[in-house]
């Protein structure tokens, strides 16, 4: 079934869309590549719930009866997990095709605007997905896999910062103002006044002692 299905409000896990990936055995995580490296691939995990699960899994059963070939299993299993009364399933493209790369899955706003190249979807956007069911049989089974045409990113969810380390007992930055006791008090305290001298009158040279000392008291 190649017409496309669109999979509406669900929350991105993992988005790998910004360039191809590929599964790096020996750091056990995925590391960007090249489209034509055995393995690339750009992916979207999403969650969503049960209502949408329903009918994505309808659209599955029903791509996979009308391309079913006779040494094909007849019946195939529900793919996705289930995770806290929600359920988890996956879109990939590969990054190329008999040794052509493919065109990159479109990525717009809610207002259909291309996001620029790198842009960088995060987990737990809400988006809406772009799929085609490709049915398949082999040696691994058969089933209906998700081939990723597009995301339509309804709300950005910030980028979190990574950290290696786990949360442990211990200082909070952010349990009140830890800095409070050390700041200066903010009250205002009146400039003091400046005592201006009076100069002293010279004296006449009649004046007596008496007189001075009578000035200096004014």
């Amino acid at each position: 079934m190649s017409e496309t299905y669109f999979i509406s409000n669900v929350s991105a896990l993992y988005p790998k869309i910004d360039k191809t990936y590929k599964f790096d055995r020996k750091t056990n995580r995925s590391v960007g590549c090249k489209p034509t490296d055995d393995g690339s691939e750009y992916s979207v995990s999403f969650k969503m719930d049960k209502a949408t699960a329903k009918s994505l899994w309808a659209y599955m059963k029903e791509a996979y009866a009308e391309e079913r070939k006779e040494d094909w299993p007849e019946d195939i299993t529900r793919p996705f997990k289930e995770e806290d009364g929600l359920f988890i399933h996956k879109a990939t493209l590969k990054g190329a095709y008999n040794g052509e790369a493919t065109r990159k899955p479109t990525q717009v706003d809610a207002k259909t605007n291309q996001l620029p190249d790198d842009f960088q979807l995060t987990t737990d956007s809400i988006i809406n997905v772009a799929v085609a069911g490709k049915p398949y049989s082999g040696d691994m089974g058969a089933g209906v896999s998700l081939r990723l045409q597009g995301v339509q990113v309804v709300k950005l969810e910030p980028m979190k910062a990574r950290s290696p380390f786990s949360a442990v007992d211990g200082f909070d930055s952010k349990e009140g103002n830890v800095f409070a006791q050390s700041q200066p008090d903010s009250t205002e305290v009146e400039e003091p006044k400046k005592v201006v001298k009076k100069s002293s009158p010279k004296p006449d040279d009649n004046d007596d002692l008496s007189s001075i000392v009578d000035d200096w008291d004014d």
